[in-house]
C-alpha cells in the first residue's frame, strides 16, 4: 500500500560544504530531528573551508550523525520506518558531495529505498517552509 505524501519519511542528508547535517521528515515540513556537526573550528585555524579536510571529517561524521538521527527517533527497522532518502547534489564542494551521495546510495541498497538527488540552493528556498525548524 502506498502512503500519503504527508505520512511519508524521508532521511535528508547535506554535506555540500564544511557542516555534516543529517535529518528526518515527515511530509513536505514536519522536521522529526535533524542534527548538524560544524567544522568551523577545525578550518578557522587555515582562514577558510580546505576541501580536502571537510570531506575527511564528513566520513568521520556522517555515520554517527546517522545512528543519532535513528536512535532518538525510535526507528528500529530503517527499510520498513524510512520511505525515502533524499542527498543534496550540488552544487558544493565535490569530496564532500561525494562523501554524502555515496552515503546515500550505500543506505539506499542496503535498506532498498528510493534515492532523490536535491540541490543545494533549491534545499535553502524549501526549508523555509518546514514546519517546526
Amino acid at each position: 500500500m502506498l502512503k500519503k505524501q504527508q505520512d511519508m519519511v524521508t532521511l535528508g542528508i547535506e554535506t555540500s560544504c564544511d557542516d555534516t547535517a543529517l535529518a528526518l521528515m515527515k511530509g513536505r515540513n514536519e522536521v522529526l530531528f535533524s542534527v548538524i556537526s560544524s567544522q568551523i573550528k577545525s578550518h578557522s585555524v587555515y582562514g577558510g573551508v580546505v576541501p580536502e579536510l571537510a570531506s575527511r571529517m564528513h566520513q568521520e561524521m556522517i555515520m554517527p550523525l546517522l545512528e543519532k538521527v535513528l536512535e532518538v527517533s525510535g526507528i528500529l527497522y530503517p527499510s520498513e520506518e524510512i520511505d525515502l532518502i533524499a542527498v543534496t547534489a550540488g552544487p558544493g564542494l565535490m569530496g564532500s558531495l561525494l562523501v554524502g551521495v555515496m552515503t546515500a546510495k550505500a543506505l539506499s541498497q542496503a535498506w532498498e529505498l528510493p534515492i532523490i538527488g536535491v540541490n543545494h540552493l533549491e534545499g535553502h528556498i524549501f526549508a523555509n517552509v518546514a514546519a517546526n525548524r
